[in-house]
């Protein structure tokens, strides 16, 4: 059984950064032709997914994020991280990582095979 842990700050300073792990276990994040993603949710909206990296390393990001938005991993710990720059009231969210078999950048659950159960991050001064 896959299962993914997002861990990190619960709350991080405006223009700061944030970044967060996600840790898999049950299976590799090397395992061929998967995607690792991190999407969150701010209150009282939708899943907004914000990128991904691929079990060979290759990495996507939503367009309007890409420019301080930086996912990368680790395999000898088997986990993978975001980090994301300058970060402003607008990014508190519920944070999830996720894996995939297809590479979608949907905003519905049912796009991902594994969730992580989230995190809370509240940007605020």
């Amino acid at each position: 059984q896959v299962q993914l842990q997002e861990s990190g700050p619960g709350l991080v300073k405006p223009s700061q950064t944030l970044s967060l792990v996600c840790t898999v276990s049950g299976g590799s994040i090397t395992t061929n032709y998967y995607y690792w993603n991190w999407i969150r949710q701010p209150p009282g909206k939708g899943l907004e997914w914000m990128g991904a990296i691929t079990s060979s390393g290759s990495t996507y990001y939503r367009p309007s994020l890409k420019s301080r938005t930086s996912i990368s991993r680790d395999t000898s710990k088997n986990h993978f991280t975001l980090q994301l720059n300058s970060v402003t009231p607008e990014g508190t969210a519920v944070y999830y990582c996720a894996g995939s078999s297809a590479r979608s950048a949907a905003g519905t659950r049912a796009s991902y095979n594994y969730w992580g159960q989230g995190t809370q991050v509240t940007v605020s001064t």
